[in-house]
């Protein structure tokens, strides 16, 4: 299985293709598509649904999951992120692979084990992880790959609770709650009032 992670970015957007054969993990490519130099934003927009559908075509990934925008103070940079993620998301689902959003301190947490923790944590920790080399003014590729751990992580937990299309992969694996409070009856918790 292969999951592409992707750091949307209006300047540099952050992308690695991490792929799973059992319990092993590497890293196929990682790398950013860099935008500043476009001539608005447009054109950016423009060039990241054809470098994200080049990519997919050339790693076919079989799942990609993006950071979800922060909120922030600043209502144009949040709806410029916003722009850049949609139109990496609409470039997977053009080409009819699954996508999933996560939160910057999820991924964060997922990786680091502290939610707030700095991309030069997130990138040293995937070094450690997967064996990787980066370049630390580059940060955003390390960035994207942390996206494809995280849902890897998720994906793979027994409690996941990956948004997207998986929550139709859950449901047919019967783990959801419900179905397992079903399944056992005699681990039903009783509760004083």
């Amino acid at each position: 299985m292969r999951i592409m992670g992707i750091d949307p970015g209006t300047n540099r957007m952050g992308y690695g293709v991490l792929e799973v054969r059992g319990n092993s993990l590497s890293c196929i490519v990682m790398g950013d598509i860099e935008l500043g130099r476009l001539p608005d934003a447009y054109a950016k927009l423009h060039h990241i649904f054809e470098r994200v559908s080049a990519l997919i075509e050339e790693y076919a990934p079989d799942e990609v999951a993006l950071e979800s925008p922060f909120f922030g103070e600043n209502v144009q940079s949040m709806l410029k992120l916003g722009r850049a993620q949609g139109v990496a998301m609409a470039a997977a689902l053009h080409k009819e692979v699954p996508v999933f959003e996560y939160a910057p301190r999820r991924i964060k947490q997922s990786v680091t084990g502290a939610g707030g923790a700095a991309k030069e944590q997130v990138a040293a920790m995937l070094k450690s992880m997967l064996g990787i080399e980066y370049n630390p003014k580059r940060l955003d590729a390390t960035d994207g790959l942390a996206v494809a751990l995280c849902h890897y992580f998720v994906a793979a937990s027994p409690l996941s609770a990956a948004p997207g299309p998986a929550k139709s992969r859950r449901k047919s694996s019967g783990s959801t709650w419900e179905e397992f409070v079903a399944r056992n009856p005699e681990r039903e918790v009783k509760t004083k009032k």
